[in-house]
């Protein structure tokens, strides 16, 4: 196995480890299934406490995901750059990659950060903690897809 390939199965394991973690706390959401009203505050409170410590709190060590994701992208565009992988596998693991990161880093990590402070009321924040649920779930199957192909390759 390739450096490059050791570091895409690496990396996406992390990734999908990290956002197993962050789904632990999320799925708490489903405590209260009707849409529109509002979580409960235990709900919340945790859900909210947890991204307080795992995304503000914990820096400069939270940065260390955004430099994982770096260097996914970095490995896949050096094996797309070699030009010895089918044309397919570089379109779908960009796709695979590229999409969850784009969404962590424009809409996730923002409402984490806006749900860690506990700002606006608990209409909003309960809209905060299902949008981050709805992120994750769709990063986490990009991320595990991504792990599986590069796995089975």
């Amino acid at each position: 196995m390739s450096i490059a390939t050791s570091l895409l199965t690496g990396c996406s394991g992390f990734l999908f480890a990290v956002l197993w973690m962050d789904l632990m706390f999320d799925a708490q959401v489903l405590a209260d299934r009707h849409r529109g009203a509002d979580l409960p505050e235990p709900v919340l409170s945790s859900i909210a406490g947890y991204y307080r410590r795992a995304v503000t709190g914990s820096r400069p060590m939270s940065r260390l995901i955004a430099v994982v994701m770096v260097v996914l992208l970095a490995a896949l565009g050096f094996r797309a750059a070699r030009g010895q992988d089918p044309g397919w596998l570089v379109a779908v693991s960009a796709l695979l990659a590229g999409a969850p990161v784009l969404l962590a880093l424009t809409h996730t990590v923002p409402n984490a950060v806006r749900l860690g402070s506990r700002s606006g009321g608990p209409a909003d924040q309960s809209a905060l903690a299902r949008s981050i649920w709805r992120d994750h779930l769709v990063c986490a199957a990009c991320m595990l897809a991504f792990l599986v192909l590069w796995v089975t390759r």
